[in-house]
């Protein structure tokens, strides 16, 4: 038996806003975007390299929901957007104005910043650190 997270909702104003700054802002490929309704879209997006999961963005239906739109965590660091080329990545976030929260660190685990996307959930820019004698292929 095997599992893995498919999805992440992510509850957003406006579907063709966020996928633009999905897809234009942080080069996510979009991989889906059927019409289930008038009011309701099945869009997904992730970033080009990903193989399991992947953001569900999801149209606020509700006040509640609506309420909720950019702080989905309460203000704690939301996701983890991994990469192998930090410097790349960070620049383009820099390049496309996506909202830098704290500027780059080295940390025990990799290099980070945290960025904000277009609603103000926050997210994780990572590049781990790969202990010596340890590739990816051996860590699990």
């Amino acid at each position: 038996m095997s599992q893995h997270i498919a999805r992440i909702a992510l509850v957003v104003d406006d579907y063709d806003d966020a996928i633009e700054f999905y897809t234009k802002k942080l080069g996510f490929s979009l991989l889906e975007d059927t019409i289930l309704s008038e009011t309701k879209r099945w869009v997904v997006v992730a970033p080009k390299a990903a193989t399991e999961c992947a953001l569900l963005l999801a149209k606020a239906a509700t006040e509640e929901q609506r309420k909720h739109i950019g702080n989905q965590t309460g203000g704690r660091i939301f996701l983890f957007l991994h990469t192998d080329n930090f410097e790349g990545d960070y620049q383009n976030l820099i390049d496309q104005q996506v909202k830098i929260v704290r500027e780059p660190t080295r940390e025990a685990y990799g290099t980070v910043a945290v960025f904000a996307d277009l609603y103000g959930n926050l997210w994780d820019l990572i590049e781990p650190f790969q202990p010596r004698g340890v590739t990816k292929s051996t860590v699990n």
